[in-house]
């Protein structure tokens, strides 16, 4: 159920890929939309507005018919989908296959295996099939050129309708005429069946590389087993849930929306939607997910989100975002669509008056060339040579194969990332990964676990002076702290730490925590940042020196000026940390690691990840990461930052590639180019080989609409190409890109 900020239309007018990206370029035009995903075989289109904008339906309409040429309509919310057609031979473009197969194929065997194209009756029974196809059939593609022309435009619609209209009115005129001559209803016929036919396994083609995105929409329950405040179960449609409410889950349930667990211990298999191939044990205060299936145990959960503020849906909206993105690589196909039916139009009115008007001297330069390539039939007359060599210029150039070439590989390329746990944000991102020279790890939460313990403490006070505990006062300073070490402090505490007693408590990005309290200025951070406050330390105590070794933090807490102990805090580096930089420095991509601990312990982690020394940046701020960044780029490296925190987005930012990794912050998640929904970092070379390989499906895919339409166009106008093998060549290029956009389903990662 679309929300206030998504609204749905009804679009008519569409033919095909190329259809729905100029009306989604269109709708994109419009001042306030975020994003918009326009479904052909649907015939409609979602729009997603900005946060604070007042959507504008009308907008919306008038862009669509004015930009594109299409008829658009919004749907009303809550509008009831029509249901679902049984399976018809006439509907879509089946229509044409069935119609236009079933009048090409008469005229196919009676001309080419039984030889009556000359015969008078003949030629009158190829008339009466050509006609309806021609009507009927070619109505889609009149109706297309049509709208096309209403707004100054042309596109594959207008190529077909003046090929198939030129054969056929060719014939037509010949043939109430009375002239003795070979005529070419079965060409007009055929341009219009096999054309149909390539659209309708491009459609077919299209859908199953969509498979993973639908499957995410299918993946939450239409319905969930709702508790009352008595514990009574009544079965209630998910849309009517609300945050707060209770849910019960039995085993095999799907999880219907966001929550959180209040009862009991299962299993919950995760692997649709991040990824992770075993299941996740959950119990009380878990995170549940949309879409998930509890496996073995029962579950009462409380909402936290719905709707549109589900994970699932999040997932959903970012997989659609990217899809409806255009990458650089696509500008240069965008700048020659723009121009390549007015060009083609005039290449066949060129080749029409060349051939008419000069056909001795085309015949010569064809049979010039046929050693060469191959013998050719042509046309016995100059006006037949030139109806059918202009016929087959306008048919053969087809743009479509251009403006697929980008946006199915990155559709196909978003999906099957998406069915890995691995969100990519949108084209440029691919452009970005296909250059890289190295990658920076932020080491807390991203190459370690994120599950830090206080390893051991050292009370520095005189025996006669340890009250409070130092565990207590280190805890209640840490509370109020978001920090994964503050986080792993407050825990630490025997109990519930009380932050009441402190004021002016304050968090020093990168540095510590400080406030008030009856004991004198309280401290808590880094053992630098509290020398530079005056605290007096002496020689270092060899607890550090020891823990520092092993790669724990050691930081330090001080009342005033006088130190009162040090904690160490140690996480331990990811079980594929190591097989994880090995694999990358196979690639050739350098490695380097950036953490604010000191510098230590940054190199003992580094030994243990195998990263080089030389490669470490200790000590690093979290503006510092940044700068961090900007340096390396500045010696010629091309590199992506993986973090996963809100003092991360910076880096992300100025990284050029940004990966956030599982329950990065909101904000590192905005910032970031590719986000992995799967905490092993063993995700990343796959993220980075999957958009790789998209990159480079997209320069085979554009390389190949390129190389076709600059042979195919050349040898149609010189007689080498007939019509109907120009219809069939036009739909396999649309087949051959989709094909190979496909091929990414299959995608592995090398070990």
């Amino acid at each position: 159920m679309a929300d206030a900020a998504t609204i749905r239309f009804r679009v008519t007018g569409m033919t095909c890929q190329g259809c729905a990206r100029a009306a989604t370029n269109a709708i994109q035009s419009v001042p306030g939309v975020a994003n918009a995903a326009v479904d052909l075989a649907g015939n409609s289109a979602t729009v997603r507005w900005a946060p604070d904008t007042t959507p504008n339906p009308h907008a919306v309409v008038e862009a669509l018919k004015r930009e594109a040429g299409f008829q658009a309509a919004p749907i009303e919310a809550g509008q009831a989908t029509p249901p679902a057609k049984p399976w018809s031979p006439l509907e879509g473009w089946l229509f044409n296959v069935v119609i236009g197969s079933a009048a090409t194929l008469p005229l196919l065997i009676g001309e080419w295996f039984f030889g009556l194209g000359m015969e008078r009756w003949f030629q009158w029974l190829a008339f009466a099939l050509a006609l309806p196809v021609q009507v009927f059939c070619g109505a889609r593609f009149y109706r297309g050129a049509w709208s096309q022309l209403r707004v100054r435009s042309a596109n594959m619609d207008t190529l077909v309708a003046l090929g198939s209209t030129t054969a056929f009115a060719y014939s037509a005129f010949a043939l109430f005429a009375g002239w003795h001559a070979h005529l070419y209803f079965m060409e007009a016929a055929a341009i219009i069946t096999l054309i149909g036919v390539g659209h309708w396994l491009e459609a077919r083609a299209s859908s199953r590389a969509a498979d993973a995105l639908k499957s995410l929409l299918h993946l939450a329950p239409a319905t969930a087993r709702w508790l009352n405040a008595a514990g009574v179960e009544t079965e209630v449609p998910v849309a009517n849930l609300a945050v707060d409410d209770r849910v019960l889950l039995k085993p095999g349930d799907r999880v219907p929306t966001d929550g959180e667990v209040l009862e009991g211990q299962s299993a919950v298999d995760e692997a649709m939607l991040t990824g992770e191939s075993l299941p996740v044990e959950k119990a009380a205060r878990a995170r549940l997910y949309a879409g998930t299936v509890n496996q073995n145990g029962r579950l009462v959960m409380r909402v936290t989100a719905t709707g549109e503020g589900t994970a699932l849906q999040q997932i959903v909206a970012a997989v659609q975002r990217a899809q409806n993105s255009r990458a650089n690589i696509q500008r240069l196909a965008d700048r020659v669509s723009n121009v390549f039916v007015p060009v083609v139009v005039l290449v066949a009115l060129a080749t029409a008056v060349w051939w008419g008007l000069a056909y001795a001297r085309a015949s010569a330069v064809h049979q010039t060339l046929s050693p060469w390539l191959w013998h050719s039939t042509l046309p016995l007359t100059p006006l037949a040579a030139a109806v059918v060599h202009a016929a087959a210029v306008l048919i053969v150039a087809c743009p479509c194969a251009m403006g697929l070439a980008t946006p199915i590989a990155i559709m196909v390329g978003t999906n099957v990332a998406a069915r890995r746990g691995i969100l990519i944000r949108d084209g440029l991102a691919l452009e970005k990964s296909g250059r890289l020279t190295g990658v920076v790890f932020d080491k807390t939460g991203t190459l370690t676990q994120g599950k830090v313990e206080v390893a051991a403490v050292e009370d520095v006070r005189p025996k006669d002076r340890r009250e409070p505990a130092l565990k207590d006062v280190a805890a209640a300073l840490a509370a109020p702290s978001n920090h994964p070490l503050s986080q792993a402090i407050a825990r630490w505490g025997e109990t519930p730490p009380s932050p009441a007693s402190l004021e002016n408590w304050t968090e020093l990005r990168g540095q510590g925590l400080q406030a008030r309290s009856p004991l004198g200025l309280l401290r808590l951070g880094s053992l630098a940042w509290l020398r530079g406050a005056g605290v007096a330390f002496g020689t270092l105590p060899k607890f550090a020196d020891n823990w520092a070794d092993k790669g724990a933090t050691v930081i330090g807490l001080a009342a005033d000026s006088t130190l009162l102990g040090l904690l160490a805090l140690r996480d331990t580096v990811k079980p594929h940390a190591a097989q994880v930089i090995q694999r990358l420095t196979a690639q050739g991509t350098r490695v380097y690691l950036v953490t604010g601990d000191n510098a230590r312990t940054a190199a003992a982690v580094a030994q243990q990840a195998g990263i080089p020394q030389a490669n470490v940046f200790a000590d690093a701020k979290p503006e510092r990461k940044a700068d961090i960044i900007a340096d390396l780029q500045q010696r010629g490296e091309r590199v992506a930052f993986v973090g996963d925190g809100i003092n991360d987005a910076p880096a992300l930012k100025q990284a050029n590639l940004g990966i956030a990794v599982s329950r990065a912050s909101d904000v590192a998640r905005e910032a970031a180019d590719l986000v992995l929904l799967r905490s092993d970092i063993d995700a990343i070379p796959e993220a980075l080989g999957l958009a790789q390989a998209t990159l480079r499906t997209i320069k085979q895919n554009l390389f190949w609409a390129f190389f076709y339409n600059a042979a195919a166009v050349p040898l149609a106008a010189l007689g080498f190409i007939s019509p109907i093998l120009c219809a069939a060549a036009m739909g396999l290029s649309d087949l051959i890109v989709i094909g190979n956009a496909l091929r990414l389903r299959r995608w592995r990662v090398r070990p």
